[in-house]
């Protein structure tokens, strides 16, 4: 499902027109990603969580020539799926 697909099903299960559901989903990635910037942890219960964490500078292989390279540290999302979420997928 890419955006455009998921502000039509916003907008069909929440009775919103396709604007308003495609303001509310531009609100909640705004929202959560300058929430993440700052180092909060969003949860929603039952859906899952998002957060931040640091992952530490390694060293790797470049494919082609097969010479070590420095992997800079660097800080990733994460998504840890909640307890709902997990069991109606299944």
């Amino acid at each position: 499902m890419n955006k455009a697909q998921l502000i039509d099903a916003i907008s069909a299960s929440a009775d919103l027109t396709k604007a308003d559901a495609k303001k509310a989903l531009d609100a909640f990635v705004q929202t959560t990603t300058d929430a993440l910037k700052k180092g909060d942890r969003v949860a929603l219960v039952g859906f899952g969580s998002f957060s931040v964490s640091n992952r530490n500078a390694r060293t790797g292989r470049n494919p082609q020539t097969g010479k070590p390279i420095t992997i800079d540290a660097k800080k990733v999302v994460k998504f840890k799926a909640g307890s709902e979420l997990n069991d109606t997928v299944q």
